[in-house]
């Protein structure tokens, strides 16, 4: 198990090392939530306060699936994902180093985003606990979901067609612009089946000290109930990659 994490840790390394700055990584993991956020901000200064927690779990789910979907992308293209999935490592150890290097990259997403929301957003940080957990627990979450989305299928530009496809929606259905109380009640029950919203509402905690409909304990565990779930598909994915490449 050891020399599993520490394989999984060196996979994430050198992806870090080899894809941060990407184009896919760059647009859309950091240009495109600043400027998504400028926009707002310029629109109503006065009401962008309480679009901060959102916009932060956006620029995580846009950074840590980018930074994974991107690592897979650019290895199928020059043929070393398929060197990497016949290493000496198993699938749990590989899945695991994908994940891991959205999982920093989502941190580093969040040290710039954070200080944009306290700074220019006017946020206040009321729970810092909470909003280390997640942060900690979105990136996990979101960076297993875009390795997951990256792996079910073979294209590379259907990759990251897929994986705005995914995100995209989410932005208006997880409840950063629109309360989700204010939802008629289906809307409600498809909002509770995105990964974005319980990071937002985790984070929503964490800076306004309210939620719209999912309180922070269970936000939190749904993060990492579905983080291990995306973790283990993507395994189970990988498995069957190697068994038929």
């Amino acid at each position: 198990m050891k020399d599993e994490l520490i394989k999984a840790w060196f996979i994430a390394l050198k992806d870090l090392r080899a894809y941060y700055f990407k184009p896919p990584t760059i647009s859309w993991g950091i240009l495109f939530p600043l400027v998504f956020a400028l926009a707002f901000l310029l629109r109503n200064p006065q009401g962008v306060k309480d679009l901060a927690p959102g916009l932060i779990a956006m620029s995580l789910i846009f950074g840590t699936t980018s930074m994974s979907t991107a690592s897979i992308m650019f290895e199928r293209r020059i043929g070393s994902f398929e060197r990497l999935i016949l290493a000496p490592v198993t699938m749990w150890g590989v899945a695991l180093g994908k994940v891991l290097g959205g999982v920093i990259f989502g941190l580093l997403v969040s040290v710039v985003m954070i200080p944009v929301a306290v700074l220019f957003f006017k946020a206040s940080l009321i729970n810092p606990a909470v909003l280390v957990l997640a942060v900690l627990l979105s990136s996990f979450l979101f960076s297993a979901f875009g390795c997951f989305l990256t792996l079910i299928i073979k294209g590379e530009v259907d990759a990251m067609t897929l994986a705005n496809a995914a995100r995209l929606p989410m932005i208006f259905l997880s409840g950063i612009f629109i309360p989700l109380v204010s939802f008629p009640l289906g809307l409600q029950i498809v909002a509770c089946g995105l990964p974005l919203t319980y990071g937002v509402e985790a984070l929503r905690y964490a800076f306004l000290g309210s939620v719209d409909l999912i309180p922070p304990l269970p936000a939190l565990g749904a993060m990492l109930g579905g983080g291990i779930f995306f973790l283990w598909a993507s395994q189970k994915a990988l498995q069957r990659r190697r068994k038929n490449p």
